[in-house]
């Protein structure tokens, strides 16, 4: 019969194996669409209702909400691995930031190797910078963390009402050539043009060094361009809110059922029909380019809203003991989180790349969902049986192994494993 304490654990890892999965439903695109189709559907994958249907689906549900959640427990674990790493060898700062220090180091190589759009980087600064704060009055955290996502916000306001300045003086009537030139140069970051988009087909869809470079590219506007005032405070500020989060028992059914209904109100009544009617507003535009910026911006705000709604359905079916079959395969997907992660981009590497089966490009937005079922179905059968051989996924192994300077416990014994798949 499984404790309280089981529940605990099976529930953080069966919400985390849910993000894990939710993740790939907008990474997708950009892993097998030219980058900017991630943002507007027109620029490329878009050839029919099915393909409008999922963007707008996944915009409202997914997009942003899964990473959201994914970001939220990683600043819950960085709360528990530091709480049990108290009293140890070695103690709670040394192992977490040799934890962040070689986070960034797989992060690197997967951004440039695998898949442009690595979170793990990120992360990891972000990692950097939330540890001092563990403890902090949970108040405070929850306080922290949305005053950070505010800012973010307003930033994001300010840049979105500059472009419109900027498009707004370049249009005007005999416009000087230093506003039209000023424009161009900006516009790039909200309607960057159709050859971009070829010049990545051509190089994801060419041999191993193509991609590379391609990749390079991309990855690089991300960590330069994009990390520090975008996605690095963002993380941070769901950190902040993710360890709140863990302390107040959020992620461990330490809520009420009424609390989880609570939030689950509040994000399917109130977030996703202002995000639903923001997605409209993006369509009745026509996929304009500042408009589609400028609501994309004010649908941050659901994003934590959502996250949260979707994990309180969640920890409301593990309450209620319901699915099992489903919440344990979630919970090993959970718990090998890292190593699916990983694995997903090689498995996605090799589907689209041109030194693979080369689908760069060539799957509408409705057919990549075809390939986000399959990996699904791998990270879901193969997770539990792993973990009742080994006692982590192969690169959890690896990374804790690199912080602790010594290779870990790996294999089950035989016994035990027997005992554990029967």
């Amino acid at each position: 019969m499984a404790t309280a304490a089981d529940e605990r654990h099976l529930s953080i890892d069966a919400v985390r194996g849910f993000a894990v999965l939710g993740i790939l439903l907008m990474n997708i695109v950009g892993m097998g669409l030219p980058a900017f189709a991630y943002v507007d559907p027109t620029y490329a994958g878009l050839h029919g209702p099915p393909d409008l249907w999922t963007w707008a689906v996944n915009n409202v549900l997914t997009d942003g909400k899964m990473r959201a959640l994914f970001t939220m427990l990683f600043g819950a674990s960085t709360v528990l691995i530091a709480d049990r790493a108290e009293g140890g060898r070695p103690g709670p700062i040394q192992t977490h930031y040799r934890r962040m220090a070689w986070l960034f180091a797989f992060g690197m190589v997967h951004a440039y190797f695998l898949w442009w759009g690595d979170i793990l980087t990120c992360y990891a600064v972000a990692g950097l910078v939330i540890f001092p704060f563990r403890k902090l009055d949970v108040r405070a955290q929850i306080a922290v963390g949305v005053a950070i996502l505010a800012a973010l916000l307003a930033y994001n306001l300010s840049e979105a009402s500059q472009l419109g300045a900027l498009h707004a003086a370049a249009t005007a009537p005999g416009a000087p050539t230093a506003a039209i030139k000023a424009w161009q140069d900006a516009s790039l970051t909200v309607a960057p043009p159709k050859s971009l988009g070829l010049q990545q087909i051509a190089g994801f869809g060419g041999g191993f060094m193509d991609a590379l470079r391609a990749r390079t590219q991309m990855a690089l506007i991300m960590q330069i361009g994009l990390m520090p005032t975008d996605s690095l405070p963002e993380a941070i500020g769901q950190m902040f809110l993710g360890m709140a989060l863990f302390r107040l028992g959020f992620f461990t059914l330490g809520w009420s059922s009424r609390a989880y209904a609570a939030m689950i109100a509040v994000g399917y009544l109130l977030a996703v029909p202002a995000t639903a009617w923001a997605a409209w507003m993006i369509w009745k535009s026509g996929f304009e380019p500042l408009p589609l910026h400028r609501w994309e911006v004010w649908q941050q705000v659901s994003r934590p809203l959502i996250a949260l709604a979707h994990a309180s359905v969640l920890l409301l079916v593990i309450r209620a003991g319901v699915a099992r079959v489903v919440v344990n395969r979630l919970a090993a997907a959970g718990r090998m989180a890292f190593s699916n992660y990983l694995l997903t981009s090689v498995i996605t590497t090799l589907v689209f790349c041109g030194f693979g089966f080369g689908l760069y490009g060539k799957l509408s937005r409705f057919e990549l969902l075809w390939v986000v079922a399959g990996v699904w179905a791998f990270i879901l059968i193969w997770s539990l049986p792993w973990l009742a051989r080994f006692h982590y996924g192969p690169f959890e192994w690896a990374w804790r192994s690199l912080v602790r300077w010594r290779l870990q416990p790996f294999a089950r014994p035989l016994d035990r494993a027997a005992a554990a798949a029967a």
